[in-house]
């Protein structure tokens, strides 16, 4: 349990750089949409190979990951449609919130993203019992942007350096209590639900990935995020390729 918590915080640990990153410098919004282009790449790699093939693997010929899949896709649709409605039109936006009562909308998007994540890593530890390297980087490297755009609208809202750290520390800390969450709670679910579970997140990450972390990507990348999409897929399927050679 401890060792799932450490990967699962050293995954997360993304966004407390991010931060600290984003307060100490000032990044152009072309080198943001770069880094969320590479970001994009390695979850859509994660993705295909680490959670929607292994859950059909897992699966074995039943529906589940079909539904886990749409499941985990339309919870994150309706609950981003919640979140926008609460103030927060797009989380993963460079610009970041413009004042501080969308802090909390903007807050709950990342969790939300972060979660399922973070679950999938447990997940992996309990039936491998070691971490997916392709899946931690992929999900070190989405966090960077999020936590960077984050602060940006953090720091135009007034807020100090020290309160955002702190902000960005609890968001690692909760999805670190997910890692955890995946490796004990689900530890005696069937290899059904297992799938149901993997199949959910890869869902619900890929709807984050086209409703907000490809298009933000683009706008600021332009043609270059195409070339670090691919660059980062291709960094993180050759990652799975290290892992099962």
């Amino acid at each position: 349990m401890l060792k799932s918590f450490f990967w699962g915080l050293l995954a997360t640990s993304s966004l407390i750089v991010g931060g600290l990153i984003a307060t100490s410098f000032s990044l152009s919004k072309r080198t943001i949409g770069i880094i969320m282009a590479f970001g994009a790449g390695t979850l859509i790699s994660a993705i295909s190979y680490e959670l929607v093939f292994e859950s059909v693997k897992l699966a074995k010929g039943t529906g589940f990951p079909a539904f886990g899949f749409f499941t985990g896709a339309f919870t994150f649709f309706f609950a981003d449609k919640l979140i926008e409605k609460l103030g927060s039109d797009n989380p993963m936006t460079v610009e970041g919130s413009q004042s501080s009562k969308l802090i909390i909308p903007m807050v709950l998007a990342i969790i939300l993203d972060g979660i399922p994540e973070s679950i999938v890593i447990g997940l992996g530890i309990f039936e491998g019992g070691t971490v997916s390297l392709a899946m931690l980087v992929a999900v070190f490297i989405s966090n960077l942007p999020e936590a960077i755009a984050g602060t940006t609208g953090m720091k135009a809202s007034g807020w100090g350096r020290e309160k955002i750290i702190f902000l960005w520390l609890f968001i690692a800390l909760v999805c670190a209590g997910s890692t955890v969450a995946g490796y004990s709670l689900f530890r005696n679910a069937s290899e059904h639900w297992l799938a149901f579970i993997q199949a959910f997140a890869g869902g619900a990450i890929l709807m984050m990935l086209a409703n907000s972390m490809m298009p933000e990507a683009y706008e600021h990348g332009r043609k270059m995020a195409g070339v670090f999409t691919v660059l980062g897929f291709f960094v993180s399927v050759a990652m799975v390729i290290f892992e099962n050679s």
